[in-house]
């Protein structure tokens, strides 16, 4: 079986064409093959399929074998390795994720893709309370923010653990640097702490906005690169650039 490992800012994932292969049971295959050093090692495995409402489906695993609704990062490695391993010539088009269907747009430059950019659509919901911000950008995130004081990171392993039990959410610690920049660290459900989250980033971006700390647009620094955020007032939608990269490509055992 063909595979291909990539990653939008850190956040690594096992992509196979589901065009071309046949997985009977994902979720224990992303299991298996996420394992650091048994295993390929990422933070789970996206199956890029066909789809009868859009141009393409995506459908995530984390590295628990549970399913993710959607992904923001890989929705961005998803259109590059559509366009990359010619299921398709359009720089435009539609996924289909457990969220719905995101127009996503291919940024080239000398003929190469530089970014993606995907319309993650309205905020679903959001709800302010003492201590967090709950933004669902389809799959649910509560975002603490923080001072700008370094020590306030150190718990941040243990904090993350325990109110993404607690909360039944991914979390994100968040870090205004500026009325456009901000930094995030991101503790996901299934995964634990991974290096970036697309989704995290865009609810990163709406609590803090929705806390008057920052503007409408934002580059959110993350551990694994940089993503630019873009909440229009126009009609609410949630636009996401970032990078998309191929680290290499494999053959996996049966």
């Amino acid at each position: 079986m063909r595979f291909t490992k990539m990653h939008g800012a850190g956040n690594d994932y096992i992509y196979i064409d589901g065009f071309a292969e046949k997985i009977h049971d994902p979720a224990a295959l992303a299991e298996k093959m996420s394992k650091p050093h048994f295993g390929v090692g990422a933070d789970g495995l996206i199956l890029v399929l066909p789809s009868e409402n859009a141009d393409f489906r995506m459908r995530m695993f984390n590295k628990d074998g549970s399913e993710g609704i959607m992904c923001g990062n890989g929705a961005r490695c998803v259109a590059r390795f559509c366009y990359e391993h010619g299921l398709t010539d359009k720089t435009e088009f539609t996924l289909e994720t457990g969220g719905g269907i995101r127009p996503v747009r291919l940024n080239l430059e000398g003929g190469r893709v530089s970014s993606v950019c995907v319309d993650m659509g309205p905020v679903q919901s959001l709800k302010v309370e003492p201590d967090q911000i709950f933004v669902s950008m389809g799959n649910p995130h509560a975002v603490v923010l923080m001072d700008a004081n370094p020590f306030l990171w150190n718990g941040f392993e243990r904090e993350g653990s325990r109110l993404c039990k607690a909360l039944d959410a991914n979390i994100e610690f968040v870090q205004v640097l500026g009325f456009d920049r901000l930094k995030m660290r991101v503790f996901e459900r299934g995964s634990g702490e991974t290096l970036a989250c697309g989704t995290g980033t865009c609810a990163s971006l709406v609590a803090a906005h929705t806390a008057g700390r920052c503007g409408r647009k934002a580059t959110v620094v993350v551990r694994g690169g940089e993503i630019f955020i873009d909440w229009h007032e126009s009609d609410g939608h949630v636009l996401m650039t970032g990078p998309a990269e191929t680290v290499f490509e494999g053959e996996w055992k049966l």
